[in-house]
């Protein structure tokens, strides 16, 4: 099979002069690496296997540009293991029992395999299988690289074998390493003024390979004086947000949207709605949320916030974007600063198990209507108190099935709104009560 990852795997001489500056720049050993350090460092679970001299299978989880490749080439290294890389993208079964049997044909020798396998949750979850009985005999080490939650992309089976581990995205400081290796390398100085540095390090978004792509780019170009924030921005494709609106990204952002709103921090919720709608999101998704979290967590409290989020849509339709988006944001603020109340949530919650419990209860006779003899005749309707005619406008008279206890679904908050429905609640209770009494 063709290695789809010759010049990552390459352990020996020195990189070309013309090749990409993220190749040269590679790390030779662990210690080379930036931004990793909880993994790569003496007490990170890395840097244990290495001094013990011991790999076990793992998964490297962590977003684009973060080292994962660059880290199993140099644990093969350090371990000294042979190393076999495949690409889940590019390769299919027939692959894979090449790679099963070559690594068969090293283990008689006495030699070691390293199997990396990248972008491994494209695997579906049969090829997912075939890994196991390689990895249970010891025929292979596996170490896979993704950039979407195990959890949700791996097979069971797979990950209770292989240790997974958390790559984190370059802060700053690591980024700013890889500006320094870069400009000692070359021997130039960025042609970037300090504002523009900053800019360039934020534009990278976490991304290590994002950055020096970017810093390519600008020692390719005849630059005279250095470029300020507004010239970089000119002359580089700003990086757009990490959101793939099917996968993990997605979840999260709008996981942090719901708990800010629900938490009352109209700032962090509109930090959340901007990284959202910036990413590319679709404004109507992003109100069909806000219009489920109006009913899930303010609900009666405020009733208002419901027909803010409904006309907040209407808005956008009437307008679209951006003009539009400004209604979005009104409808978010208005449910971050709301009273919050899940009472009608958890009230539904309850009675829809009761109902599913309860099965086919008949209603009681008296509430029923009587359209023919024969239904008054075997007594529907009878004895009903039409509360309109009672002084209060209200009967006080039972509703429930007769095998039936009255039941609480429903215990309004003494927050906002529902604080006076709690007491139209506790009136008629004490007037249901007089009534049964006399």
């Amino acid at each position: 099979m063709a290695d789809l990852f010759a010049s990552d795997a390459e352990t020996t001489g020195e990189p070309a002069e013309n090749a990409p500056l993220a190749d040269r720049l590679r790390p030779r050993t662990l210690s080379d690496v930036v931004g990793q350090d909880h993994l790569t460092g003496p007490e990170g679970a890395i840097g244990r296997m290495v001094a013990a001299g011991r790999l076990s299978s793992i998964i490297l989880w962590g977003p684009p540009g973060t080292g994962k490749t660059t880290i199993a080439r140099l644990l093969a290294d350090a371990v000294d293991m042979r190393f076999e890389p495949i690409s889940a993208v590019f390769s299919g079964v027939a692959d894979l029992k090449k790679v099963f049997a070559a690594a068969k044909d090293h283990a008689r020798r006495g030699e070691k395999t390293l199997l990396f396998v990248d972008e491994i949750h494209r695997f579906n979850r049969a090829q997912q299988d075939s890994f196991l009985p390689f990895v249970e005999d010891g025929t292979v080490t596996l170490v896979g690289a993704t950039t979407e939650n195990p959890s949700f992309e791996l097979n069971a089976a797979l990950l209770s074998r292989a240790q997974v581990l958390i790559l984190h995205r370059l802060d700053a400081a690591a980024l700013e390493l890889l500006l320094d290796r870069a400009e000692a390398l070359t021997g130039r100085p960025l042609p970037l003024t300090a504002a523009a540095r900053d800019a360039l390090l934020a534009s990278a978004d976490g991304d290590g390979r994002f950055l020096l792509n970017q810093v390519e780019t600008l020692y390719s170009i005849d630059i005279g004086e250095p470029l300020d924030a507004a010239g970089l921005s000119a002359l580089l494709h700003r990086r757009m947000a990490v959101y793939d609106k099917d996968r993990e990204g997605h979840y999260n952002l709008i996981s942090a949207l719901h708990k800010s709103l629900r938490g009352s921090d109209p700032q962090a919720a509109l930090y959340y709605l901007a990284r959202i709608l910036t990413a590319g999101e679709q404004p109507l998704y992003v109100l069909r949320r806000l219009v489920r979290f109006a009913s899930e967590d303010i609900g009666l409290a405020d009733p208002q916030a419901l027909v803010q989020c409904l006309a907040a849509k209407d808005a956008y339709d009437f307008l679209g974007s951006p003009e539009g988006e400004l209604a979005i944001v009104q409808a978010c603020l208005y449910c971050a600063t709301a009273p919050k109340s899940n009472a009608a949530y958890g009230a539904m919650k309850t009675a829809w198990k009761s109902a599913r419990d309860t099965g086919s209860l008949m209603p009681p006779k008296n509430i029923l209507n009587a359209p023919t003899r024969l239904m008054k005749a075997i007594g529907y309707g009878k004895g009903y108190q039409y509360d309109h005619d009672s002084a209060e406008g209200f009967s006080g008279d039972n509703y429930w099935p007769e095998e039936m206890d009255p039941q609480t679904y429903y215990a309004p908050t003494d927050r906002g709104f529902e604080a006076r429905v709690a007491e139209r609640m506790a009136y008629w209770d004490r007037l249901r009560a007089e009534r049964h009494e006399s």
